[in-house]
């Protein structure tokens, strides 16, 4: 019986196939977009990810003052002796690098090239988990002197250099002669519209002494062994800081202690709301469809009210005719489901292309959405079906 009702339902669907497509038009609208918007959305939030944990892995910034803006004037740098004192004091540290940077001119031959130049260490290039292309790092005895010395970005190189091979060429940073021994590897454009390849390394000694002046350092970074949880090391160096800062119990820090995982964690929270929200707009046009099969299902009872009447009265029961109307209500909803599931992973592979982010399919939402759209069927097909499975089969009969 249940195959002879949907040959029945895709008989009639068909009878009117242009009214049948507008009926589900809403449908396949609601299902696109719901799934385009939460395929697009999750894609943002890998993106966002991916470009967080390129700046380190397990990484934590230690900075002076509060808040993201400019330090508080009464809240000073640290030194090298603090720097000192977390490498020996704090435990499951893989690197700690002092960091200061001074914006200047990149001068090579007729190329110049406004960038920041970055004093560190080693440590930095291991914090930051980032490898060299070409060259070498700095020596030991180039970091205790402060030898003009640095590696560079690509963005710098291109700027400067072109295709040309940079590595034993000298650049020109402000009155500073530097010899480039090494070639960064690209990182890209960092989630905060930073391009991290616009940038020359040195020893810190070198930019201390030669750009800057003075032997403060305004931010160390921080990274932490696998396996060790950033947590207890943001809370050891805090408590470190506090002592070295002479702060009581009663005042606040004047510093700052960043995880990247908690970045991560807000970014990515932020990202996932956002989809959330407009994944339910999208949803919206679902209920709007179901509102169109049902106003269609009963202009359609009404057109084959003489035909209901004829099947009731030659013994058809109320329940095959209830079941013949909400089958094709169901029909009608799988069919603009399965068209809007093509047309929603269409559209998210379009805009992940255009929008430069990962396609990430989550076959849930997929599933989640084929199922809502059957649900409308029955849903908003119970009551033609219901109305038409009532009708009176002599007064059906009368109608013309």
């Amino acid at each position: 019986m249940i195959w002879e009702t949907l040959r029945l339902a895709l008989q009639a669907i068909l009878r009117n196939a242009l009214r049948s497509f507008l009926t589900v038009l809403g449908v396949v609208i609601g299902v696109g977009a719901v799934i385009a918007m939460v395929t697009i959305g999750n894609g943002t939030t890998a993106k966002v990810e991916s470009e967080i944990s390129a700046l380190g892995t397990n990484l934590l910034f230690l900075r002076p003052g509060q808040g993201f803006g400019p330090t508080r004037s009464d809240a000073p740098d640290f030194t090298s002796r603090d720097v000192a004192a977390i490498q020996e004091q704090i435990g499951g540290l893989l690197a700690v690098a002092p960091v200061v940077s001074a914006a200047a001119t990149a001068i090579y031959g007729n190329e110049n090239w406004n960038t920041t130049v970055t004093g560190t260490t080693n440590a930095f290039l291991v914090a930051r988990d980032w490898t060299l292309t070409e060259g070498r790092s700095f020596l030991e005895g180039e970091l205790r002197s402060g030898k003009a010395v640095c590696l560079i970005g690509q963005t710098v190189r291109q700027e400067l250099f072109g295709r040309a091979d940079p590595l034993g060429a000298r650049i020109r940073l402000k009155n500073v002669s530097c010899e480039v021994i090494g070639l960064l590897e690209a990182k890209g454009q960092s989630s905060f519209g930073q391009d991290q390849d616009d940038t020359v390394i040195m020893p810190i000694r070198a930019v201390q002494r030669r750009l800057i002046g003075d032997t403060d350092i305004p931010s160390i970074y921080l990274s932490a062994q696998d396996g060790v949880d950033t947590a207890k090391v943001k809370r050891d160096v805090t408590l470190l800081m506090r002592e070295r800062r002479h702060i009581s119990a009663r005042e606040d820090d004047d510093f700052q202690v960043r995880d990247m995982a908690e970045i991560v964690q807000t970014m990515t929270a932020t990202t996932t709301v956002l989809t959330g929200l407009l994944g339910a707009v999208a949803a919206v046009s679902l209920l709007v469809g179901g509102i169109g099969i049902m106003n269609i299902m009963l202009v359609s009872v009404t057109e084959r009210t003489r035909e209901i009447g004829i099947r009731l009265a030659i013994g058809a029961q109320e329940r095959q005719v209830l079941l013949q109307f909400l089958v094709e209500a169901v029909v009608l909803s799988l069919f603009g489901g399965l068209i809007g599931i093509a047309l929603g992973l269409g559209l998210a592979g379009l805009a992940s292309g255009l929008l430069g982010v990962p396609f990430v399919l989550e076959p849930g939402i997929v599933a989640l959405a084929f199922a809502f759209s059957a649900a409308v069927g029955v849903g908003f097909g119970f009551f033609p079906a219901r109305r038409a499975a009532r009708l009176d089969p002599i007064e059906a009969l009368r109608h013309e």
